[in-house]
């Protein structure tokens, strides 16, 4: 059993039809087992579809949808990859404002593979240091961020 030490912590998760399911559903087992509460977010209501490598993978369950979603409700925000999905996702002027309101907060916001490039379009990246999948760097440098080709950056 993992300790919990995230109790009580609420992270959203955002996501529409093409995340790359692993970079979901490990983070989130991860996130619950430490104590916190994950929630989907999504703009699409009803269910979301995961990408599973080279096909589509398992749909989920949609736990709050973008529209009746508060960033002040949550303490903290992943943004799995996947290309299909951010690449929805940073095209949604909601799901953007909703990602931008943790950078404009200070709270956490974490990124994974092709995820950064919600934040992009948030115009808030100028000077940050992102873990990124590597063909995203020159859309980073472009931003004013630094991309970096690693596990985790903090």
């Amino acid at each position: 059993m993992v300790q919990s030490n995230l109790g009580g912590l609420k992270v959203a998760i955002l996501v529409t039809d093409g995340f790359e399911q692993v970079e979901m559903t490990e983070p989130r087992k991860a996130l619950d087992e430490a104590g916190a509460k994950t929630s989907i977010v999504s703009p699409k209501d009803g269910r979301v579809k995961a990408w599973k490598f080279t096909k589509w993978g398992d749909e989920f369950p949609v736990d709050v949808p973008l529209s009746q979603a508060r960033p002040g409700d949550f303490d903290a925000i992943l943004l799995p990859g996947g290309v299909l999905n951010p690449d929805k996702l940073r095209m949604d002027t909601n799901a953007v404002m909703f990602a931008q309101a943790f950078l404009d907060s200070g709270k956490p916001v974490a990124t994974i593979c092709h995820g950064p490039w919600t934040l992009i379009e948030t115009g808030k990246v100028r000077g940050r240091r992102l873990a990124a999948w590597p063909s995203l760097q020159t859309d980073l440098e472009n931003a004013g961020a630094e991309g970096v080709d690693q596990e985790a950056v903090v």
